[in-house]
């Protein structure tokens, strides 16, 4: 019995894993993916614990199998977060990192902010949320692409 519970955990895991979004933290690296896999940058701004559209953002476009599926082949996703709550907090570094970011791309501190950056960090379109389906969203992004 504990073993059948074992396995089942371990492969929930496995699976839940299997459809994470693989976010970058670190901007230079992100622009380093870029140029090398030739994918355009979807930088995020957000709130993760207090702001309620980025919440949904996150829940109806970033997490779903269609989007991370697509991102996966199509995007480098950078996440430049910027949570409220003490048990949330970013290391220094990071905070400051995405503060720095936040000065260039989203000056007016409008949360949540999706940039659309080539693989040199400049500007090719922005959005936010929107009630609609991921593939619409992707097609959105895509847009600034072409």
């Amino acid at each position: 019995m504990k073993k059948s519970i074992i396995i089942l955990i371990i492969a929930f895991i496995g699976i839940s894993s299997g459809f994470a979004q693989d976010w970058q933290t670190d901007f230079s690296k992100a622009k380093e993916l870029a140029t090398k896999e030739k994918k355009p940058i979807i930088l995020v701004f957000q709130g993760s614990d207090w702001c309620a559209p980025c919440i949904k953002l996150s829940r109806e476009i970033w997490s779903t199998e269609t989007f991370i599926t697509y991102a996966k082949d199509n995007y480098i996703m950078f996440q430049a977060d910027f949570p409220r709550k003490k048990k949330n907090a970013l290391p220094e570094k990071q905070a400051a990192a995405n503060a720095k970011l936040a000065e260039i791309y989203d000056k007016n501190g409008v949360f949540p902010l999706v940039v659309v950056l080539d693989n040199r960090g400049n500007l090719l379109g922005e959005t936010g949320y929107k009630k609609t389906t991921p593939k619409a969203y992707i097609q959105e992004l895509d847009s600034f692409i072409k």
